[in-house]
């Protein structure tokens, strides 16, 4: 290991090897000079499934979307200079979702910072305090002990990643030229690190007496289900726990409990809006499990009931913006749940929760609404794809409107449902879901809004060159539809330049420049049959056309529909 090239080999070599020995299966390489050593080391790993995407964003989103579908890490490879800031958004959604993303940026050596040699930056925490670990790796030495400590140092580094709660990590390589091997590198050199093993939180048995006496004495009671990635048997534990309570179960569809229990309540958003049944149901009990929760109408009505509330959290990680908890516990939320429901005492069955027969009201009186419909609403767009896609295969929903109509008005679907709901925000959608299809080998479908669209066209551009099968459901309503819903759409005459954002824009040409087959469908039975002819098999962009405003007194009208049906004797 004398010459730099062997040395930048050997340190790659060591570093991918690591990484994969820590679960790693996936990578995606972004094109640049100075993650040479890194992108060889990465192609040359047999353990590993390697993806080149040209658009550094774009790439962190596909990683992000493979780490968090398959609840192991996954590389995301730039390098030096802004290529890596380009990482940011994946990073802070890896952060907040509690997604193991590794991001690996290359670097110059220390002797060429601060003498303006060109594509070099400062990126020591580049990322601040929003990735677990960052670990600057100096460049490569002639030692073993060096090699060693740069192997220990990322076996540390992705521990962390894994560990609770999980999160994303920041490693920084320096790399000196030359840095292309002269020939083939061969095997890793040095010994591994010690493989260092995450521990489980248990959920503290005291705690689980507590809670279970509490929840003993109070009968009137629900189960809420927030976003929960995990394909797990958590549906199974919450049934069991919900027929000991008597507690109906609230579940949102990204919770992976909605399509999964058949009498899991879906409707809530809307029911709870119908201001009598709201205060009949008031709970004096609630079990919540899961991240933050998309409605906003149930989030309030928790926080205003003044209900013991009980909080089962799989990471430590407390979603509570109310600050309505009374106990927390931290644990494993399948076990957590069985026993609880082990602990839960006995007793005579009570009254029918006013929120279950509402349920069935507004089902039906919806399944005859949606029937109804002679041209495509954006809530039956959601609910005809949520509902179209059957058990094994993967729909990812883009955050604004995409998931707050599927939230409402799906019930009918069996698709796992992933959504970024960490921080809400609607770039590197088809990216993320490339990515989840891609690690899953799920038939994937995404629905998405059109200017979610437009933040992440080189998406499409990585789907075209990785040739993986991704249907795309597009709704244009030409702008920012859900600043139609608020106060501001009726208060300043700027509301389309400033709010609306109109682009006009024919999605056409989009499938055109990405080789996408297009379809634009009229009714809820022609967007199914789109789905359903295209998911897996192709590349394929299907354009919802809607109205802004129209779709405003939609989901008004719809609200009409189930108040009405509950205020039938």
């Amino acid at each position: 290991m004398t010459a730099p090239f062997e040395l930048n080999a050997a340190w790659a070599g060591a570093i991918v090897d690591e990484l994969c020995s820590a679960g790693v299966t996936e990578a995606v390489v972004c094109p640049g000079s100075r993650s040479t050593p890194l992108a060889l080391a990465c192609a040359a790993e047999r353990r590993l499934r390697v993806r080149s995407v040209i658009d550094e964003r774009s790439g962190a989103f596909f990683a992000l979307g493979a780490a968090k579908a398959t609840g192991r890490p996954a590389i995301v490879l730039a390098t030096s200079g802004t290529a890596g800031a380009h990482f940011y958004p994946a990073i802070l959604e890896a952060e907040a979702s509690r997604i193991p993303l590794v991001a690996v940026t290359a670097d110059r050596p220390a002797e060429l910072h601060g003498f303006g040699a060109p594509q070099t930056i400062d990126q020591q925490h580049l990322f601040g305090t929003h990735v677990r670990v960052f670990a600057h790796l100096s460049a490569p030495e002639e030692t073993l002990e060096g090699l060693r400590h740069v192997r220990a140092v990322v076996a540390a580094a992705a521990a962390r990643a894994l560990a609770s709660p999980r999160g994303p990590i920041h490693l920084n390589a320096a790399f000196r030229e030359p840095l292309a091997p002269r020939t083939r590198p061969n095997a890793p050199p040095g010994s591994p690190a010690p493989r260092i093993v995450p521990g489980v939180l248990e959920a503290d048995a005291a705690a689980l007496d507590v809670a279970a006496r509490e929840l003993s004495r109070r009968p009137r009671g629900v189960i809420v289900c927030g976003p929960r990635d995990a394909w797990d048997e958590l549906p199974d534990a919450v049934r069991t726990l919900s027929a000991r309570l008597g507690y109906p179960i609230l579940a949102e569809a990204a919770s992976q409990l909605r399509f999964r229990i058949p009498d899991a309540l879906a409707h809530y958003d809307v029911l709870l809006k119908h201001e009598p049944l709201a205060a009949a149901a008031k709970p004096d009990a609630v079990v919540r499990l899961g991240a933050g929760l998309t409605s906003k109408t149930l989030q309030h009505w928790l926080d205003s009931a003044g209900a013991w509330t009980l909080t089962l959290s799989d990471d430590g990680v407390l979603f509570d913006p109310g600050h309505s908890a009374s106990l927390v516990v931290c644990g494993d939320a399948v076990r957590a749940c069985s026993e609880l429901a082990r602990r839960i005492q006995r007793r005579e069955p009570g009254p029918e929760s006013p929120l279950v027969r509402a349920e069935r009201a507004a089902r039906r009186a919806l399944e005859e609404a949606f029937a109804a419909e002679t041209a495509l609403s954006e809530p039956g767009t959601a609910r005809a794809v949520a509902d179209e896609l059957a058990e094994g295969s993967l729909l990812f929903v883009s955050s604004s409107m995409p998931v707050r109509d599927v939230d409402p008005w799906a019930t009918g679907g069996r698709a796992r449902l992933l959504s970024n709901r960490g921080v809400n925000g609607i770039d590197g959608v088809i990216s993320s879901a490339l990515g989840a299809a891609a690690a899953t080998e799920l038939p994937t479908a995404v629905l998405m809004g059109d200017l979610a669209l437009l933040h992440d066209l080189s998406g499409l551009v990585a789907a075209r060159r990785l040739g993986i099968p991704l249907v795309v459901v597009v709704v244009n309503n030409d702008g920012g539809g859900i600043f139609q819903f608020l106060p501001i759409a009726e208060a300043t005459e700027h509301f389309e330049e400033l709010f609306a954002t109109p682009h006009g824009l024919d999605f056409r040409h989009v499938a055109d420049l990405c080789g996408a087959s297009f379809e634009r469908p009229r009714s809820a039975s022609e967007l199914r049959a789109c789905v359903r002819k295209n998911l897996g098999s192709r590349l394929c962009l299907v354009e919802v056309r809607t109205a802004r405003a129209a779709n405003v007194e939609r989901h008004r009208e719809l609200q009409r529909i189930v108040a009405a049906a509950l205020e039938m004797p």
